[in-house]
């Protein structure tokens, strides 16, 4: 019996398969952002340094959480402030290693702006053998006037490794 060749996943190079690849979340976005809950919420690369990546929710009607307002809801933000802080992660490790959200503190500080995309700054400052600690910031447009700030801990399975920032 003649294997389908259509059942086959195609050969590839990705280099998200490649365990000595080094990450690059601009190039990544497009395959972490193309479906699961990232994928529906829109989520799209901004920007990225060192140790810290930078994200974009955009405005949406069916995102909103304030009919009167017409604004982002809590939970989109959260759930952007928690890919973000795993692609800071990644990027300060330079790689990927599997992460699980431990502990996320997000405090609302404002609305975000009527019908205003927010946007997620997420910088990874220090990690241990099994632990990454991440800070970071929701807002509108002005970072000196963030709509949240964010503290999470987040296992890092198979070693994450020691590189403190």
């Amino acid at each position: 019996m003649e294997k389908d060749p259509s059942s086959s996943p195609a050969p590839s190079s990705a280099s998200h398969r490649d365990p000595a690849a080094v990450f690059d979340p601009k190039a990544a976005s497009p395959f972490l952002f193309a479906g699961g809950h990232p994928g529906w919420l829109g989520l799209a690369y901004r920007d990225h340094g060192e140790n810290w990546t930078e994200l974009t929710l955009p405005w949406r009607e069916d995102l909103v959480g304030d009919d009167f307002r017409r604004v982002i809801a809590s939970g989109p933000i959260f759930s952007m402030l928690d890919m973000g802080g795993g692609m800071a992660i990644w990027t300060h490790a330079k790689r990927f290693v599997p992460v699980a959200t431990l502990d996320m503190r997000v405090d609302y500080q404002r609305p975000a702006g009527e019908r205003a995309d927010v946007i997620g700054r997420c910088e990874c400052y220090r990690t241990t053998r099994s632990a990454a600690f991440v800070r970071g910031i929701a807002h509108d447009g002005d970072p000196d006037d963030p709509v949240a700030t964010m503290a999470a801990v987040y296992m890092t399975i198979g070693g994450g490794g020691s590189k403190n920032g």
